[in-house]
Protein backbone atom coordinates (compact mmCIF):
# COMPACT_ATOMS: atom_id res chain seq x y z
CA UNK A 1 0.00 0.00 0.00
CA UNK A 2 3.17 2.72 0.62
CA UNK A 3 4.40 1.53 -2.54
CA UNK A 4 1.36 2.88 -4.18
CA UNK A 5 1.23 5.50 -2.03
CA UNK A 6 4.59 6.82 -3.05
CA UNK A 7 3.75 6.35 -7.19
CA UNK A 8 0.78 8.44 -6.43
CA UNK A 9 3.38 11.20 -4.95
CA UNK A 10 5.74 10.85 -7.70
CA UNK A 11 3.14 11.34 -10.30
CA UNK A 12 1.55 14.22 -8.57
CA UNK A 13 4.96 15.92 -8.33
CA UNK A 14 6.30 15.34 -11.95
CA UNK A 15 2.32 17.15 -12.95
CA UNK A 16 3.25 20.22 -10.40
CA UNK A 17 6.81 20.54 -12.02
CA UNK A 18 4.98 21.03 -15.37
CA UNK A 19 2.37 23.04 -14.22
CA UNK A 20 4.97 25.81 -13.90
CA UNK A 21 7.41 25.00 -16.45
CA UNK A 22 5.63 25.98 -19.89
CA UNK A 23 8.76 25.29 -22.83
CA UNK A 24 7.91 24.27 -25.96
CA UNK A 25 10.59 23.18 -28.64
CA UNK A 26 9.79 23.15 -32.75
CA UNK A 27 12.79 22.41 -34.34
CA UNK A 28 16.21 23.41 -32.27
CA UNK A 29 14.16 26.13 -30.76
CA UNK A 30 13.02 26.51 -27.55
CA UNK A 31 10.37 28.96 -26.33
CA UNK A 32 10.63 29.56 -22.67
CA UNK A 33 7.62 30.63 -20.52
CA UNK A 34 5.83 32.45 -22.42
CA UNK A 35 3.66 35.02 -20.19
CA UNK A 36 1.24 38.40 -20.70
CA UNK A 37 0.35 41.06 -18.06
CA UNK A 38 -3.15 41.31 -16.84
CA UNK A 39 -5.16 44.55 -18.53
CA UNK A 40 -8.20 46.57 -17.05
CA UNK A 41 -11.50 46.57 -18.42
CA UNK A 42 -11.88 48.33 -21.83
CA UNK A 43 -7.80 48.16 -22.36
CA UNK A 44 -7.84 48.04 -26.37
CA UNK A 45 -4.00 45.64 -25.92
CA UNK A 46 -2.04 44.23 -23.86
CA UNK A 47 1.66 42.87 -24.00
CA UNK A 48 3.11 39.44 -23.86
CA UNK A 49 6.82 37.93 -23.18
CA UNK A 50 8.59 35.07 -23.92
CA UNK A 51 12.30 33.44 -24.57
CA UNK A 52 13.55 32.17 -27.64
CA UNK A 53 16.30 30.43 -27.48
CA UNK A 54 18.52 28.84 -30.61
CA UNK A 55 20.12 25.49 -29.69
CA UNK A 56 21.21 24.66 -33.14
CA UNK A 57 23.32 25.51 -36.11
CA UNK A 58 21.37 27.37 -37.73
CA UNK A 59 20.48 30.77 -37.69
CA UNK A 60 15.70 31.17 -37.80
CA UNK A 61 13.98 34.05 -37.58
CA UNK A 62 10.56 35.02 -35.90
CA UNK A 63 8.26 36.41 -38.62
CA UNK A 64 4.44 36.05 -37.19
CA UNK A 65 2.37 35.83 -33.83
CA UNK A 66 -1.31 35.43 -33.59
CA UNK A 67 -4.03 35.08 -31.39
CA UNK A 68 -7.28 34.33 -31.42
CA UNK A 69 -7.95 36.48 -28.69
CA UNK A 70 -6.56 40.11 -30.19
CA UNK A 71 -7.62 41.42 -33.48
CA UNK A 72 -3.87 41.19 -34.41
CA UNK A 73 -0.26 40.50 -32.50
CA UNK A 74 2.64 42.42 -33.74
CA UNK A 75 6.29 41.99 -32.62
CA UNK A 76 7.36 45.77 -30.89
CA UNK A 77 10.90 46.69 -29.67
CA UNK A 78 11.07 49.45 -27.02
CA UNK A 79 13.89 51.59 -26.23
CA UNK A 80 14.82 54.52 -24.40
CA UNK A 81 15.94 57.85 -26.72
CA UNK A 82 17.01 59.86 -23.93
CA UNK A 83 14.29 60.58 -22.00
CA UNK A 84 11.45 59.30 -24.13
CA UNK A 85 10.78 55.83 -24.78
CA UNK A 86 10.04 54.53 -28.23
CA UNK A 87 8.19 51.23 -29.51
CA UNK A 88 8.13 50.26 -32.41
CA UNK A 89 6.58 47.95 -34.83
CA UNK A 90 9.55 45.58 -36.49
CA UNK A 91 8.82 42.84 -38.66
CA UNK A 92 10.22 39.94 -37.41
CA UNK A 93 13.29 39.05 -35.17
CA UNK A 94 16.74 37.35 -36.18
CA UNK A 95 17.17 34.50 -33.82
CA UNK A 96 21.46 33.20 -34.71
CA UNK A 97 22.55 29.66 -33.58
CA UNK A 98 22.82 29.88 -29.91
CA UNK A 99 21.81 33.24 -29.44
CA UNK A 100 18.63 33.54 -26.88
CA UNK A 101 16.27 36.57 -26.94
CA UNK A 102 14.67 37.20 -23.65
CA UNK A 103 11.18 39.64 -24.12
CA UNK A 104 10.46 41.47 -21.14
CA UNK A 105 8.91 44.57 -20.01
CA UNK A 106 10.42 47.88 -20.39
CA UNK A 107 13.04 47.43 -22.66
CA UNK A 108 13.49 45.45 -25.72
CA UNK A 109 11.51 43.14 -27.67
CA UNK A 110 7.41 42.15 -26.47
CA UNK A 111 4.71 41.14 -28.52
CA UNK A 112 1.57 43.26 -28.83
CA UNK A 113 -2.07 41.69 -28.55
CA UNK A 114 -4.01 44.78 -30.23
CA UNK A 115 -7.76 44.60 -30.36
CA UNK A 116 -8.32 42.68 -26.88
CA UNK A 117 -11.84 40.65 -27.64
CA UNK A 118 -11.33 40.58 -23.54
CA UNK A 119 -9.51 41.36 -20.47
CA UNK A 120 -6.59 39.65 -20.17
CA UNK A 121 -6.81 38.29 -16.24
CA UNK A 122 -4.42 36.46 -13.85
CA UNK A 123 -4.71 33.03 -13.60
CA UNK A 124 -5.88 33.10 -18.06
CA UNK A 125 -4.03 30.99 -19.93
CA UNK A 126 -4.61 32.54 -23.69
CA UNK A 127 -3.06 30.33 -27.10
CA UNK A 128 -0.52 32.04 -29.29
CA UNK A 129 0.80 30.83 -32.42
CA UNK A 130 4.14 31.91 -33.23
CA UNK A 131 6.19 31.54 -36.97
CA UNK A 132 9.28 30.71 -37.70
CA UNK A 133 10.86 31.18 -41.05
CA UNK A 134 12.43 28.04 -40.99
CA UNK A 135 11.36 25.66 -38.29
CA UNK A 136 7.84 26.71 -38.71
CA UNK A 137 4.67 27.02 -36.67
CA UNK A 138 4.64 26.52 -33.00
CA UNK A 139 1.23 26.91 -30.77
CA UNK A 140 1.90 27.92 -26.86
CA UNK A 141 0.04 28.87 -24.06
CA UNK A 142 0.61 32.22 -22.82
CA UNK A 143 -0.08 32.32 -18.96
CA UNK A 144 -1.60 35.74 -17.52
CA UNK A 145 0.03 36.84 -14.46
CA UNK A 146 0.46 40.19 -12.65
CA UNK A 147 4.28 40.63 -12.24
CA UNK A 148 3.92 44.73 -11.20
CA UNK A 149 6.15 44.08 -8.15
CA UNK A 150 8.98 43.01 -10.25
CA UNK A 151 9.51 46.02 -11.97
CA UNK A 152 9.53 48.47 -9.30
CA UNK A 153 7.85 51.36 -10.45
CA UNK A 154 6.25 50.01 -13.49
CA UNK A 155 2.89 50.46 -14.24
CA UNK A 156 1.71 46.85 -14.93
CA UNK A 157 1.17 47.22 -18.82
CA UNK A 158 -0.43 50.65 -18.98
CA UNK A 159 2.13 51.70 -21.04
CA UNK A 160 0.22 49.81 -24.13
CA UNK A 161 -3.25 51.55 -23.19
CA UNK A 162 -2.63 54.13 -25.95
CA UNK A 163 -1.05 52.32 -28.28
Amino acid sequence: MSYRHLLTLIAALALTGTAYAHDYKVAELQVGHPWARPTVPGQPSGGAYLSIENKGKAGDKLIAVASPIAKSAEIHTMSMEGNVMKMREVGSIDINPTEKIAMQPGNGYHIMLIGLSQPLKTGDKIPMTLTFEKAGKLEVSVYVEDKTADKGGDKGGMEHMHH
